[in-house]
Formats: structure tokens, sequence, C-alpha cells
């Protein structure tokens, strides 16, 4: 099983920079887009479908932010729009298909980069989804949650850490919540079960210099349940693929979905 997660930024302006013919080439059972900033009623036109795959979507009450997305190759038992929170559902930031045995979900977070009360409001974001993540231990099936963090969590996630920890994005809170979910709460971040290399950078300021110098920040996440740990074969997030600020984040499993 293939999943292909990436925050977009905006579906229309990276579908026009080429994702779709990207993604048409990469095998994927299912791909999760965060950022679509798009009504559900657009994102079902004839330019936003790709062959072979069932698409689900949701939307914000501003079309201008938020919105993610779904794209299957094997059609849901079920769909499940939003979290149950404010500040999680009136911005589209949740989306899950149901599978035999395992759930994956496409998940955006408040960036918290717009001043003080953006800050707030994602730490709130981070409180009600702590409170989720803790239920969701005691269902009996698997959960692969894509997610588009706006945090990276180790020193190797960021390039200049040094420089970067009074940003939002690589704050001390930010990292002790990252560490309470991949350490007490037991979830997995899949890239971190193939690989500990460094420099590897989902998010790149969009200027010259930044992308030459790979100034960036390992935002984007693939979690797990641990029950999942053992099943990731291979794990990559792909520079070349430059549709928006985020780069792919491909992750192979040893699983084969069915309904």
């Amino acid at each position: 099983m293939r999943i292909i997660s990436v925050n977009v930024n905006g579906i229309q302006p990276a579908v026009e920079r080429g994702l779709f013919d990207w993604l048409k080439t990469q095998d994927a059972d299912v791909i999760c887009l965060q950022d679509t900033r798009i009504r559900t009623y657009d994102i079902e036109g004839p330019e936003y479908q790709l062959d072979g795959y069932f698409q689900y979507a949701v939307d914000g009450e501003n079309a201008n932010e938020g919105g993610v997305a779904i794209y299957s190759k094997l059609q849901p038992k079920a769909i499940i729009f939003g979290l149950g929170f404010e500040h999680c559902d009136r911005y589209g930031r949740y989306l899950q298909a149901d599978f035999e045995k395992v759930s994956i979900a496409s998940l955006l977070l408040p960036s918290g980069m717009d001043g003080d009360a953006a800050l707030n409001h994602k730490f709130k974001f981070l409180e009600d989804f702590t409170q989720y993540l803790n239920k969701q231990r005691r269902k009996r099936r698997e959960f692969i949650y894509c997610s588009s963090l706006y945090m990276a969590h180790h020193k190797q996630d960021v390039k200049n850490w040094r420089d970067c920890q009074q940003h939002p994005g690589f704050l001390a809170p930010e990292r002790a919540w990252m560490d309470e979910v991949f350490g007490n709460m037991g979830y997995v971040d899949a890239l971190r079960e193939v690989t500990r290399e460094g420099d590897l950078f989902s998010w790149l300021p969009d200027t010259e210099q930044a992308q030459m110098l790979n100034l960036g920040f390992r935002f984007d996440y693939q979690i797990l349940t641990p029950g999942l740990r053992r099943f990731v074969n291979n794990a990559r997030i792909v520079r070349a693929a430059a549709y928006s600020q985020h780069r792919p984040l491909v992750i192979d499993y040893d699983w084969k979905l069915s309904i």
C-alpha cells in the first residue's frame, strides 16, 4: 500500500503546476491533500478528478483557507467528516476514510504563524486533538493520520535549528507536544521508522535562496498507531515535486488495503 500526503497550499495552483500529472505516475493507493482552499462543489469539477480514484473532500467556512481531500483507488466503507470540535470542523481540517482494519485521515493543523491569536488558535487545536488521540488508542483498528502539522520535531528536522527556536513551527511547547504524541502516547512517526537522515524537509520558504540552500522544516508527517510500526517499508520526501511550498511525503506499507 502506497500513501502520498501533501499540503497543496491551494489545489488550483498546485494542479496548474502539474501536481496531478505527477500523481498519475506514482501508483498510490490513497492520496491525502491538505489546505485545498476550494469549495467541495468546485473540487468535483473534472480538472480535479484523478482517473481510477474515488474523491472525497471537506471545506471550511472560508474558501480561501483550510480544506482537505482524499483520493482512494478503493471505495472506503465509510467517510468521517471532522473531529467534533470547532477549531477543526469550522475550517475543514479533517477527513477520514475507513477501510478494513485501518482508517486513513487527511489532517491540517493551523500554522500559528500569523501572530499571537493564530498561535493561540493552534495551541487550542492541539489541546482538543490530544484528547481525541487519547480516545483513539482504545479503538480496535489502526489509524494513519496524513498530517500537515506546521511543526518540526527534532533539530535534524530544521535547517539552522538554533535560530528557529523562537519561531512558530519549532517552539518548545510544540516540540513538547510531539514528544508526548510520539513518546508517552505511543504513536509512530512513519518516516523515522525507516530513516534517521537529516535535512529531510517538507516545507521551504518560497524564495530562491531557501530553495538553493534547502532552508526548510519537516512539517508533514504520517502518524501511525503502534500496530502499524512494523508495516512501514519505505519513506521519502520528494524534493523535486515542487507544486507548493510543501513537498509530497510518500510512504510504502506492507499492507493490502481492503474493505
